[in-house]
């Protein structure tokens, strides 16, 4: 039995005095709407809202009250949230499954930190791999780091999966504005198609590819490596292999051995999870591309929120209010999916970054004592940019079947300074949240019809069509700007909120056992297809594969 290395007890969230309130309070508030909620509410959306820094949160849109908040609170002071995220930040090893310290939040901390772990002071490491590479990006930046034919170094190229490509490709997209004239590029799949309709396009002379793998085995990664590798080597030679290729990885003596010079190969703890890994070398591609002070302002961003969240009273802390709203719509109304929709179309790879932070921490169905859960725990996390996604998916969000909670985000001030335009974008945003919450009853569609000059027949015929039920939720993130501290701020957010989830739900968040079987199964049928040869699969299995050789030497 694994236990909880940071609480004094393992808790089932459905077992706490204060879960069986929600219950009651659920049952009670089911019978009102948002709408109703706000009529009988004095200043409910001064009450319901709150404020950080460049950041103001509105969660007033919701099926809750003060009580609901209350009762939320009262839940995460009886599983002792406190106390976990003191463990959290201290580095106590509370991926207990694999006997680690959870730290990414290290790598943004500020040099005066001192933080232990098996009696070693971690910060000075993080500051020093923090100093090579912002010595080596100024060295690209300024270009006096060249290639093998003395030209300048005009391309990165990120080959990594999974966090070692979801974190650089979200921040590299969502900082463009801040971007200088290197070229980022990124590898991820193992698909040989996507790999050369890359190298298609790239100079050798003058690229530079950072294998990101901690383990530098994930086959993806370095599959792409090696056949990188050969491609490379038709055009320079090993000697120049150094000024090209560079190493993040815990994997030092593998790195070497892909032959990787000692210089450029950049450690990574094996406390810091792949999916939270952007804030140190795994970051940098981010940090060639916005510079080393931009870089910083993103890592100072975050560390401002890792302080409001560990300090902060948990009424007025932003990541405990939004993972609890979430808990409540997920464990008390059923609802399975949440949808994270900003209106910055920099921030179009946001909702596919959360997919994998949130899904892959989350998504477990055994709790701290190594028994079955039997309540819901992971959201399901989709969504896009507005306004594109209101002529997409909005659709199912404001008449269909489903409950899904939203979280909207937006920005006061637009980057190029176009006011006019960033003023009807974010009246989109408003709009879209507040016709959600209201709807359209039939009244109001049928005065609407009789205005058009409808025949009674008409109006009876397309009345049920444009009812909207409203009694939508959603909350509201604003942020005065998109800046790089603004950025770290808002993804720490998340993590932060990822993590309390966890911590209500009594699972372990930082392990993902989960990937594993597949990646084991897909090793042994790609043995038997580089063999053409079967070993004992289920019917269906034997049957693609049988099809796939088959198929495949009518090509060859």
């Amino acid at each position: 039995m694994i236990k909880n290395p940071f609480l004094s007890s393992n808790i089932s969230p459905n077992c706490p005095n204060a879960w069986e309130k929600l219950k009651s309070h659920h049952g009670e508030l089911s019978k009102k709407s948002i709408v109703e909620l706000f009529s009988s509410e004095k200043d409910r959306e001064k009450s319901l809202s709150l404020s950080w820094e460049d950041f103001f949160i509105d969660f007033s849109k919701n099926k809750i009250n003060s009580t609901t908040i209350d009762l939320l609170l009262d839940l995460v002071k009886e599983l002792d949230l406190r106390e976990s995220i003191d463990a959290l930040f201290s580095g106590k090893k509370i991926n207990a499954t694999e006997n680690r310290s959870v730290l990414h939040t290290a790598l943004r901390s500020e040099t005066k930190d001192t933080l232990l772990v098996d009696g070693e002071n971690i910060i000075s490491n993080i500051q020093e791999n923090k100093k090579r590479m912002f010595s080596l990006a100024k060295k690209i930046i300024n270009e006096d780091w060249r290639g093998f034919s003395d030209k300048p170094i005009k391309t990165i190229v990120n080959v990594g999966i999974g966090g070692s490509n979801l974190g650089p490709v979200f921040v590299n997209e969502a900082l463009k504005f801040y971007r200088n004239d290197i070229n980022i590029r990124f590898i991820s799949n193992i698909e040989g198609d996507h790999l050369f309709e890359i190298l298609k396009s790239l100079d050798p002379e003058s690229t530079i590819f950072i294998i990101a793998s901690k383990t530098f085995t994930t086959q993806e990664t370095i599959i792409n490596a090696k056949t990188i590798k050969d491609w490379f080597l038709q055009k320079g030679s090993i000697k120049s292999f150094g000024r090209h290729f560079i190493a993040v990885t815990s994997s030092i003596e593998k790195a070497k051995a892909f032959e990787i010079a000692d210089e450029n190969i950049f450690h990574i703890a094996d406390w810091t999870g792949g999916r939270f890994s952007l804030w140190g070398p795994v970051g940098l591609s981010i940090c060639v591309s916005i510079g080393p002070n931009n870089f910083e302002r993103l890592l100072n961003g975050a560390y401002s929120m890792d302080k409001h969240f560990r300090n902060s009273e948990f009424k007025n802390n932003i990541p405990v209010i939004l993972a609890l709203i979430s808990i409540w719509y997920n464990n008390f109304w059923g609802a399975d999916s949440e949808a994270v929709i900003p209106y910055s179309q920099y921030l179009k790879n946001f909702p596919s970054y959360l997919q994998q932070a949130s899904m892959e921490s989350n998504g477990k169905n055994i709790n701290r004592d190594g028994k079955k859960i039997s309540y819901q725990t992971g959201n399901i996390i989709w969504g896009s940019t507005g306004t594109n996604a209101q002529h997409a998916f909005f659709q199912l969000l404001h008449q269909g079947t489903k409950l899904i909670p939203i979280d909207f985000i937006g920005f006061v001030k637009s980057l190029h300074a176009q006011e006019n335009q960033q003023d009807k974008l974010i009246s989109n945003l408003f709009g879209q949240a507040e016709a959600l919450m209201l709807g359209k009853n039939k009244s109001q569609v049928i005065k609407e019809l009789e205005k058009k000059g409808l025949s009674k027949k008409e109006i009876f015929k397309l009345t049920p069509f444009k009812i909207f039920d409203g009694n939508r939720p959603s909350n509201t993130i604003m942020i005065k700007e998109l800046t790089p501290y603004n950025l770290g701020a808002l993804i720490a957010l998340y993590e932060h909120k990822i993590f309390v989830q966890g911590i209500v739900w009594n699972i372990f968040s930082f392990d993902q056992w989960g990937v594993e079987l597949g990646k084991e199964l897909a090793n042994k049928i790609y043995d038997d297809i580089s063999k053409n040869t079967l070993k004992d699969y289920d019917s269906s299995t034997k049957q693609l594969i049988k099809f796939y050789l088959k198929t495949k030497t009518l090509f060859l």
